[in-house]
């Protein structure tokens, strides 16, 4: 989890803070953020209020997700690809 905000802190240090947040609520990264922010929220409230040690890992993994959609934002065309192999990867028609 600390990997992922320095994930972050890096790319604020290298354009500086308010480029980094202004491209965050961007109309394409807009979900991704919010998706990231609530799950960092859900697993803090699930690990130390909630003291479950399978919902926090879900929120983790729900993290881990969104950051990458996130990071996927910045190449051309690699959301739409994905979406695509996930799409043919999980097709149960033969």
């Amino acid at each position: 989890m600390l990997s992922l905000r320095l994930f972050y802190g890096s790319t604020a240090f290298l354009i500086g803070p308010k480029r980094q947040v202004t491209m965050m609520l961007d109309p394409v990264r807009i979900y991704a953020t919010a998706i990231y922010l609530a799950s960092i929220i859900v697993a803090l409230f699930c690990a130390l209020y909630v003291r479950n040690k399978l919902l926090t890992l879900l929120a983790i993994m729900l993290q881990f997700g969104a950051l990458i959609w996130y990071s996927l934002s910045y190449i051309p065309f690699a959301r739409s690809m994905v979406s695509n192999v996930m799409a043919a990867c999980f097709d149960t028609e033969f």
